[in-house]
């Protein structure tokens, strides 16, 4: 690599990854080729991938390239083919190790709704015309890695299993700033999510999310909401929130939920992100669809690329500060579903026809190329 080169890993992982992560890719070429910047690509194996290569679902060596990238761009993980491998070697925990080796506490999930998508969604398009929410999940603390934890076997022939809920002041802060400093650049409004009448972490959560506002943010407002009241807000008036701030647990409900708002999870990206790295002096970041694996249609060419497409805008954006790659590529994306182009999972009643992934990364291509061609002929004149 030369001093002012870049690098992004990829791990395309399970099912359809390594279709959806290709069009990526292609975004990648694109920008050198038109220099825009410099980037160089690597390659690892994650999931199952991972595990049929060297009996681990993240090996080591693998590991040490994540640490050593820039950003990582990842595809999916997991599939009926690994169902009967041992817990901890199912493709699932080298995502969950990933997160933890790399210190990847602060997940962002955006749920934002195109215009040409509405009809897409199971709700009425006058609630979500318009929706841009930003959910800010801790990734690294909470019941999925609290201990103690296991199953064990009791004396009186039962079965007990443990999962510990945990957090503390240092963790709820650092995912707190996030949350209000994503705020700051929005609508300036968070809604923070818990179980403070019934879970003493969550009790916790409010009053530490309380003190740092008072502290160091008091520009923001600041509404405190129970999760389950949350979820059942997101289907009633989701317009009302902007960034929601909230656990590893609820995090994980709550953005699946407002995911399901847009009308597709092949649309929605999302970026993992933690503290500096010392050794290449960017944040830690790992981006990604929300979406799964969907092995029953791995290899066919049918998969949707526009989240991982996205997931890439937001690598641009959060970890190389580039937000004039990032908003056109976003742009790209929009013009695309404009203009009509739907892969399978998107079609609606004026869409009868599918296109291939190739076919939607093709649409995206030269949607980048027009875009990038009017923005040079309007800055010439």
């Amino acid at each position: 690599m030369t001093n002012n080169s870049k690098s992004i890993l990829i791990l395309a992982g399970d099912g359809i990854g390594s279709e959806i992560v290709q069009q990526a890719e292609r975004v990648i070429d694109w920008v050198n080729e038109n220099n825009l910047d410099n980037l160089v690509t690597s390659t690892g194996l994650i999931g199952g991938a991972s595990y049929d290569e060297y009996g681990v679902p993240l090996a080591d060596e693998t590991l040490s390239k994540c640490h050593e990238a820039d950003a990582i761009l990842m595809g999916s993980v997991g599939g009926t083919k690994w169902d009967n491998v041992e817990y901890d070697k199912r493709p699932e925990a080298g995502l969950l190790r990933l997160r933890k080796d790399m210190e990847l506490f602060a997940n962002l999930r955006p749920a934002l709704v195109f215009d040409s998508l509405i009809d897409a969604s199971s709700l009425k398009p006058d609630i979500i015309r318009g929706l841009d929410i930003l959910i800010i999940r801790e990734l690294t603390g909470g019941v999925y890695f609290g201990e103690p934890r296991g199953i064990e076997n009791l004396e009186n022939g039962e079965r007990l299993g443990v999962n510990t809920h945990s957090y503390t002041t240092s963790e709820i802060h650092r995912i707190s700033k996030i949350g209000f400093d994503m705020a700051r650049k929005r609508s300036g409004r968070v809604h923070s999510c818990e179980k403070a009448n019934v879970m003493e972490a969550g009790k916790l959560w409010r009053e530490e999310v309380t003190a740092l506002h008072m502290a160091e943010y008091s520009d923001i407002e600041l509404t405190h909401m129970y999760a389950d009241n949350c979820a059942m807000q997101l289907l009633r008036d989701p317009k009302q929130f902007d960034v929601i701030l909230t656990d590893n647990l609820f995090g994980d409900i709550l953005s699946d939920e407002a995911s399901m708002l847009t009308g597709s999870l092949g649309m929605l990206p999302s970026a993992s992100l933690g503290v500096e790295n010392p050794k290449t002096g960017y944040i830690k970041a790992v981006y990604e669809p929300v979406h799964g694996s969907a092995p029953d249609i791995a290899g066919q060419n049918k998969a949707n690329p526009l989240a991982t497409i996205l997931s890439l805008a937001m690598l641009f954006r959060y970890s190389f500060n580039s937000g004039d790659i990032a908003d056109i590529i976003e742009q790209a994306v929009s013009n695309v579903l404009k203009n009509g182009y739907r892969t399978a999972d998107i079609l609606d009643k004026d869409n009868l026809n599918s296109i291939s992934t190739t076919e939607m990364g093709n649409a995206v291509i030269k949607e980048l190329t027009i875009l990038h061609g009017s923005h040079n002929g309007s800055c010439n004149e």
